[in-house]
């Protein structure tokens, strides 16, 4: 055979051999996803192959392809409602929202946005629920306000309860609320918790069946305004929105301690709060407090420098 013969024959042999991610993923994703004008993000995550960030204005979720940054209103909006941490959950395909000073948990399809279920956690003091995470045993929420987390469970085979089965977890141990935001960013890892306190810049461990909770020896450095966590295997990556940066942290096997490995930003911060880790790449949103919202407010998704 010719050699031009050869080389059809070997791309029609290897072609249908390709890893499924080189086909999904063809190109370079954009640096940036705008979002909707006025649209107030707070939260972001995914489910791997498509980003879905939260607003503070009213509730919605939008939902994006981070490799074409098209996107799509999956859950509208409602006066009332907010949106800040939000975390997708593959066991049921939910995206999970934490209302914050509306006291709620909020469930939704993560395919059509169709509202699952609504737990409530009255209090007579007041609360903001702030971030959450999504276990086997179910959704655990930090309450910036309060020393506790919002629990809405899961039955033993891994279903939903109903909505009255909605708890709260008091916290004890090495945690001490103090004025201002407390704990912020929530993830799990070896079957534990982990959480970031805003206010002080400390990172706590969290037993999520007794509450307990312990301080990682972070070998002297502080998080200041912590904020979104996310983890992958045994990195950690603090998001501190006011200092527009993102910490990364190696975390060592009994999550005693958390050992500083470097600083991100970016040019393309203005306040970013969350963080989600889709196929290796990192995208921040930015909440960008302090500038005045308004229905003509430009916000963003910023694919961060690795």
């Amino acid at each position: 055979m010719t050699r031009t013969r050869w080389s059809a024959v070997l791309l029609a042999l290897v072609v249908p051999f390709l890893p499924a991610s080189a086909e999904a993923h063809p190109g370079p994703a954009p640096a940036r996803i705008d979002l909707p004008d006025g649209w107030q993000p707070e939260g972001i995550t995914t489910d791997g192959k498509r980003l879905y960030v939260g607003s503070l204005a009213n509730g919605a979720v939008w939902k994006a392809n981070p490799h074409t940054g098209k996107g799509r209103v999956l859950v509208p909006g409602r006066t009332g409602r907010v949106a800040v941490g939000v975390e997708y959950d593959a066991w049921h395909n939910l995206v999970w929202v934490a209302g914050g000073a509306t006291n709620t948990i909020r469930a939704y399809n993560a395919r059509t946005g169709r509202h699952r279920a609504t737990y409530r956690f009255p209090s007579e003091t007041p609360r903001f629920l702030n971030d959450l995470v999504v276990t086997r045993a179910g959704v655990f929420a930090t309450d910036s306000q309060n020393q506790e987390l919002a629990v809405a469970p899961f039955r033993r085979d891994g279903s939903l309860r109903k909505p009255k089965a909605a708890r709260t977890l008091p916290l004890t141990g090495e945690l001490v609320y103090t004025e201002g935001f407390n704990l912020n960013g929530i993830v799990r890892s070896r079957g534990r918790l982990l959480a970031v306190q805003s206010n002080t810049g400390k990172l706590f461990r969290i037993n999520k069946t007794t509450g307990r909770t312990r301080a990682l020896d972070l070998g002297g450095y502080v998080l200041t305004n912590g904020d979104g966590l996310e983890r992958r295997r045994d990195k950690l990556f603090v998001v501190r929105n006011r200092d527009n940066l993102i910490t990364k942290l190696d975390l060592n096997r009994r999550l005693t301690r958390a050992t500083l490995k470097r600083e991100l930003t970016s040019s393309g911060f203005d306040v970013p709060t969350t963080v989600a880790l889709e196929h290796r790449r990192l995208w921040a949103v930015n909440a960008r407090f302090g500038t005045p919202a308004t229905p003509d407010t430009e916000y963003w998704i910023t694919r961060v420098p690795r």
